[in-house]
């Protein structure tokens, strides 16, 4: 790689692309679900138990991989978790019924779990505090991307090769990262093609952050910060997941979808969100340059995403399955356009030393809140309706975001 004054957005595009595969991988069994849960003989409520064993993987690891990463370092760290679940992934192949693939997903879930932790840090390692929501914004892409390219291609693969095959080409994509992952990430201050003048940038805007030992584990639940992020988290998380995982069942279940017209339309609210997650970190960007501090960008963007995803209680009244897409994708651009904030906080708050630590504690909660409400999901669907789901779902960014107002009262470092 020649000598280059933007490698930190290099880096930030091969994460971006770690993220989209991640999101690849874990968006291809709810793809493959109809047509699994009638092969298999699985029920919702099955199905919203193999879900939750991901979920209890990933929340479990997602404090256990931050540390770890932390120690590890960034490369290594992001380069083991990206062979972990793509080797899990196409495990999902050798799957036959509710207990194998419950520990396939498992698996995966303690694989992906690395993927925030990591590319977190490497944010934190790579950018001023002035463009890191831009960065968690283009980061947060990736889960859209993922998303939009599951669906076509999931259903494209179970047409022509079946179902398990499916798994094993999309397992295999992870590999090609690491080619580019390993000659693309050094550390800033090692990086062989980093120019003088951007190596200077990036120091410059973290020169304010401590730089002394990392604190021990449990120090970090001394700060009511910690406490706040973990909450809301915890709260919020499981709403983006129930599309993740949920929507090619419910267009198939209650709007009739075959196969082909989920891969044709499922990813398009996914669109949305990666719309919403690039102008969500615009914004808070933005918001800072034009005088804004720190605290209240993080926040405005916080609160008028939030706030954004309540329409998405439409799809109750209306019966176009098109007039719902367009519904649900203006409810996930909302959504993401949220977190582009709110998963930038961590690296407020904390120094890069301490950054997927943080973040990992956070990320674990919110897995932990979504993993309890899968298999409620499921519950509901089975012996209710999808409406119950719809209207917790469109309030549960609205208590997310009162939670940070009540835990953090100002977004500033403060280890």
């Amino acid at each position: 790689m020649k000598k280059s004054s933007n490698i930190r957005w290099w880096v930030a595009g091969s994460i971006f692309l770690a993220t989209t595969i991640n999101y690849i991988d874990r968006q291809a069994l709810s793809v493959a679900a109809p047509v699994i849960r009638k092969d298999l003989g699985l029920s919702n409520e099955q199905y919203g138990w193999i879900v939750s064993a991901f979920l209890l993987a990933y929340a479990i690891m997602q404090m256990v991989s931050g540390r770890l990463i932390d120690i590890l370092g960034t490369k290594k760290g992001f380069t083991i978790a990206v062979i972990w679940w793509s080797i899990a992934n196409m495990l999902h192949a050798f799957g036959k019924g509710l207990m194998s693939l419950g520990i396939f997903r498992f698996l995966l879930g303690i694989g992906e779990a690395g993927n925030y932790p990591a590319a977190m840090k490497a944010i934190s390692e790579w950018f001023p505090k002035e463009e890191r929501t831009k960065a968690v914004g283009i980061l947060n892409m990736g889960p859209g991307l993922g998303a939009i390219i599951a669906p076509p291609l999931m259903a494209w693969l179970i047409t022509d090769f079946g179902w398990k095959l499916a798994f094993v080409i999309t397992g295999s994509i992870g590999f090609l990262w690491l080619f580019l992952w390993r000659w693309v990430y050094y550390e800033p201050e090692e990086h062989p093609s980093i120019t003088r003048e951007e190596l200077t940038l990036i120091q410059h805007g973290q020169e304010d952050e401590t730089q002394g030992q990392k604190l021990p584990w449990l120090d970090y639940f001394k700060y009511r910060e910690v406490w706040g992020l973990t909450l809301s988290r915890f709260i919020s998380d499981g709403a983006f997941y129930f599309f993740v995982f949920w929507l090619p069942s419910w267009l198939a279940d209650v709007k009739g979808f075959s196969l082909l017209e989920i891969g044709m339309f499922a990813w398009i609210p996914f669109l949305l969100s990666d719309i919403g997650s690039f102008v969500g970190g615009w914004t808070g960007e933005k918001l800072i340059k034009k005088g804004l501090s720190l605290d209240a960008s993080r926040k405005w963007v916080i609160w008028i995403g939030a706030i954004l995803v309540v329409p998405v209680l439409g799809c109750l009244y209306i019966d176009s399955p098109y007039w719902a897409i367009a519904l649900i994708s203006f409810s996930l651009f909302a959504t993401q356009f949220k977190q582009a904030s709110l998963f930038t906080i961590p690296i407020d708050l904390f120094s890069k030393k301490d950054a997927a630590s943080v973040w990992g504690i956070s990320g674990s909660a919110g897995s932990f809140g979504a993993m309890l409400f899968t298999p409620i999901i499921g519950w509901l669907v089975d012996t209710i309706s999808y409406s119950p789901v719809f209207v917790i779902v469109a309030f549960l960014h609205i208590i997310s975001a009162i939670i940070i107002m009540v835990f953090i009262p100002k977004v500033h470092q403060i280890a």
